[in-house]
């Protein structure tokens, strides 16, 4: 539990295994997914394809229209939740969208989540998180200060 209580608080809101995700990727804090939150989580993942921005807008755009059961433009909280729980259960069900979290959280690219990774993403994020829970966080995630957090242990922490 982190001491504050604050972070755990948000992750145990509705389903414990999405609402983190989908903050994550709601970059504008709108409380809706739209195609501008999507580019903004993809443009945090490196890629070296020369077809990158035709790909990524096809892409975007059918995970919109796949998800976005009211057809107005953007995927509600509820929307999101609907198609990941009709996603197969067990660890694979959040492996796609966390890999993707997990490059965009990892900024030295060395397949570890540090104390400074998770600072710096939550900074970046506007999430409230002190140096407690931060490292509260690395330890929920089997990970320690030096070695920092696996994406086994990141798939840990949001319950995955």
């Amino acid at each position: 539990m982190c001491p504050s209580g604050r972070l755990v608080s948000s992750i145990t809101t509705a389903n414990p295994d999405f609402r983190p995700a989908f903050e994550i990727i709601d970059a504008d804090r709108d409380g809706k997914i739209s195609s501008d939150d999507l580019r903004a989580f993809y443009a945090g993942i490196s890629r070296s394809s020369p077809d990158k921005d035709e790909d990524e807008t096809m892409m975007i755009g059918t995970m919109i229209s796949v998800a976005d059961a009211n057809k107005d433009g953007f995927v509600e909280f509820d929307e999101f939740e609907k198609v990941l729980e009709t996603a197969p259960r067990g660890r694979g069900s959040c492996d796609g969208l966390m890999k993707d979290v997990f490059k965009m959280m990892d900024r030295d690219g060395d397949g570890r989540l540090s104390y400074g990774d998770l600072k710096s993403y939550m900074e970046s994020a506007g999430l409230a998180a002190d140096d407690d829970e931060i490292k509260a966080m690395i330890r929920l995630g089997g990970g320690d200060l030096n070695g920092g957090v696996s994406f086994d242990g990141l798939l840990r922490i949001f319950g995955c």
